[in-house]
């Protein structure tokens, strides 16, 4: 069940996400199931460091290089990110 924050939700982000990976890895975002792990889409480090980049400049959201490591999914991704923005809003 999706959590509302600022208007994104875990279904929202995942979507993004799916798409913003498929573009780096030439696939389309239907390829890329949500619970199967980065790595084994071949997802490298600058693709995940631009990765970062596009969540900093979409959602003004700062988060470790390491993000798609340390949330190997997508949903594990999404899920995180609807944290750190409700960490975000609140702290505001």
């Amino acid at each position: 069940m999706p959590v509302p924050t600022a208007g994104h939700t875990t279904e929202s982000l995942t979507t993004w996400l799916a798409e913003r990976i498929a573009l780096y890895l030439k696939r389309r975002p239907t390829e890329i199931d949500p619970d199967v792990p980065l790595a084994e889409y071949g997802l490298d480090s600058v693709a995940a460091l631009s990765l970062c980049g596009d969540i900093e400049d979409d959602f003004d959201l700062v988060i470790e290089p390491t993000a798609a490591w340390d949330y190997p999914t997508v949903h594990a991704l999404a899920d995180h990110l609807v944290a750190e923005l409700a960490a975000q809003d609140g702290g505001a």
